[in-house]
């Protein structure tokens, strides 16, 4: 790649003012795009930023008349629509513009639940019992079905919708769970097969080559007294409530083959479901050893104390190396395809 590029931020309205002056400094320390633009430019980059709030015009607008060498995409939503954030690559495709992680296909993929299980367990790929539950029509699931249950928003990430609350042991309690989902959320549920053990994250980088990072775990601590058993919002962003319940993230220790399989399994399902450049796989370890897929995260988190930049760091890969190879893995990628 050029040692100096042109590259475009695409930021989430929910992070950046709508009147905000774009020829200034971003000062949100606390947040991944701070730390991201602040790296873009210690590695030499020349860094613009696009705020993405509710007309996609000034975004064609300004990437036509202002031609990036590379997007770095940072968007998760558009019009504060969690599952529109795969037209922002889409629209990126057809502009015919270089940027990182996944596209249109791959977001989707990896954002819609139940599409996401479907693909895995066609190829022999552990993944929970579930049932889509739409709006708009009775919850029904199978007699025969496997409680407790998890229900969630299908279609949001970053443990939204999800709390102690999520866990249900029968029909009364998911037909109620699923209309909190359907009101609160404006989207179908998801129910699927609560899946005790370990729970893992697995961060991958690559295309062609892929390289599983050190992996992660979340801790459970003080299950015996009604403590939290699973990833809600709060385990995941409250730290009182973890320090509460003896909760903590930190590497996982696992036998040689164990962490062998984990890395097969999570990049078969990295390149089924379209992941590029970098993404997770969040997944629960049975104490017979099976291995079942929750979540995969196309274009997770990359701020510094979250688990993939923890992970990169754990392999010998500071933070200005790790935005340096998803840059040098999209520009790959981009120059394959044409």
């Amino acid at each position: 790649m050029k040692k100096s590029l042109s590259v475009t931020v695409l930021l989430d309205s929910a992070t950046l003012p709508k009147d905000y002056d774009t020829s200034q400094e971003y000062k949100d320390e606390q947040s991944t795009e701070f730390h991201i633009i602040k790296t873009l430019k210690e590695l030499g980059h020349t860094v613009s930023i696009i705020g993405i709030f509710d007309d996609v015009e000034p975004i064609i607008q300004n990437l036509k008349e202002n031609r990036p060498d590379l997007v770095f995409n940072l968007t998760e939503q558009f019009r504060n629509i969690r599952w529109l954030d795969k037209n922002i690559a889409g629209l990126l495709e057809l502009l015919d513009i270089p940027f990182t992680g996944a596209g249109a296909q791959g977001l989707f993929l990896s954002r819609d639940k139940a599409a996401c299980k479907q693909i895995l367990g066609t190829r022999k790929i552990g993944v929970p019992k579930f049932y889509i539950l739409h709006l708009g029509k009775t919850v029904k699931v199978s007699k025969k079905a496997p409680y407790p249950l998890v229900v969630k928003p299908l279609m949001e990430d970053a443990s939204d919708g999800i709390s102690n609350s999520s866990i249900v042991k029968n029909m009364g309690e998911l037909k109620a769970r699923a209309e909190w989902v359907h009101d609160n959320w404006k989207q179908p549920a998801i129910a699927e097969e609560y899946i005790e053990g370990r729970e893992l994250y697995v961060s991958i980088i690559g295309n062609k080559r892929l390289k599983v990072l050190p992996i992660r775990e979340l801790y459970f601590g003080d299950t015996d007294n009604n403590g939290p058993v699973m990833a809600t919002s709060r385990v995941k962003w409250n730290k009182k409530y973890r320090t509460k319940w003896n909760i903590k993230f930190d590497f996982s220790v696992l036998d040689k083959p164990v962490a062998s399989r984990v890395a097969r399994v999570c990049k078969k399902a990295y390149r089924l479901l379209y992941i590029q450049d970098y993404g997770r796989i969040d997944l629960r370890l049975t104490a017979k050893g099976k291995i079942y897929i929750l979540e995969a995260n196309s274009n997770p988190d990359l701020h510094h104390f979250d688990e993939v930049a923890k992970a990169a760091k754990k392999a010998g890969i500071s933070y200005p190396e790790l935005i340096t190879r998803i840059i040098n893995l999209a520009l790959a990628r981009y120059r394959t395809s044409h």
